[in-house]
């Protein structure tokens, strides 16, 4: 399928009139970095060296906003160095390699952490780009999640592996719009049939689930130009996921599977009316021709011989 891969997140705000206003700066998304259930959680927390009852803190890189000179709690690097943002003064400690203990403890992160509630109502995102997928049949999936800064941490600056799960299972809207998704290039005459569509999901434990079928084509142009790409077809499927019942995550999936079967299209010059009278009447002409011959080789065997004597 697709070899490169390409994938940007836009945060975006729902306005009052019902109109959709981009925040900030598009960020780059890695793929592999949302969690599909409790284990892959515990197992990615074990692979950093974490023990099992405590995280730690998370930076996440953020645009900074230029507001008053904030302090930067003696990590500045010069006199005039202001650190207006929770960010800019992790970014001090970590020029200076002095570690944060305690978030709660620096006014910009305590102010940031309170009002991160507040101002995510009606926030979503806006993810585009393009991913390399197995030709085996896999998955993609995109699953909403916070920053750990946002979780309490306690004097060492720790936080416990169960208020991760209770927060990734934290109620989501995951209703969605899907503006457009294809398995390779277009080519003429092609549908997709969730351009346009839009989920509006009540359930906020749920695991919206799509299930392509992916079938491989071959569209060959009349001047020989040939376009290997694929078509699909879709089921849906909505399931209820339990916190802490090991099924899986809120969110939207995207399974596909490779069909075995392949497609060739191939373009033809379109015939007109003329040439399909005249092959009727070729065809016509034909078959008046034989039935003539036919009918002079019967008459021929059922008459009887002119050159017989008669017997007296």
């Amino acid at each position: 399928l697709d070899r490169q891969q390409h994938i940007w997140k836009h945060r975006v705000k729902l306005t009052e009139d019902g109109n959709i206003r981009l925040i900030g700066d598009r960020t780059k998304l890695e793929v592999g970095s949302t969690l599909r259930n409790e284990a892959h959680l515990i197992e990615e927390m074990s692979k950093l060296g974490v023990p099992n009852g405590t995280t730690p803190t998370a930076a996440v890189e953020e645009e900074p906003e230029e507001e008053l000179c904030g302090s930067c709690y003696g990590a500045a690097g010069s006199d005039d160095e202001c650190c207006d943002t929770c960010e800019d003064v992790k970014r001090a400690y970590k020029r200076k390699g002095w570690h944060i203990t305690d978030l709660s403890t620096i006014e910009q992160c305590q102010n940031e952490m309170e009002g991160a509630d507040k101002n995510d109502n009606d926030e979503g995102c806006n993810v585009h780009g393009i991913i390399a997928l197995s030709s085996g049949g896999g998955n993609f999936h995109l699953a909403p999640g916070r920053s750990l800064d946002s979780l309490h941490h306690d004097a060492n600056g720790e936080v416990s592996i169960f208020d991760v799960l209770m927060k990734t299972f934290e109620q989501w809207n995951v209703s969605h719009s899907i503006h457009k998704v294809s398995f390779g290039d277009e080519f003429p005459g092609h549908t997709h049939q969730l351009d346009g569509e839009w989920r509006t999901i009540v359930d906020a434990y749920g695991m919206y689930q799509y299930y392509f079928q992916v079938v491989p084509t071959k569209y060959v142009f009349l001047n020989g130009t040939v376009i290997e790409t694929n078509q699909f077809s879709v089921t849906e499927h909505l399931r209820h996921v339990n916190p802490g019942g090991g099924r899986g995550l809120p969110g939207v999936f995207f399974f596909y599977e490779i069909s075995p079967l392949h497609v060739e299209i191939v373009e033809e010059y379109q015939r007109g009316w003329v040439h399909f009278f005249t092959s009727v009447c070729a065809v016509v002409g034909g078959v008046v021709t034989i039935m003539g011959m036919l009918d002079q080789f019967i008459h021929s065997r059922g008459s009887p011989s002119g050159s017989g004597q008669l017997l007296g």
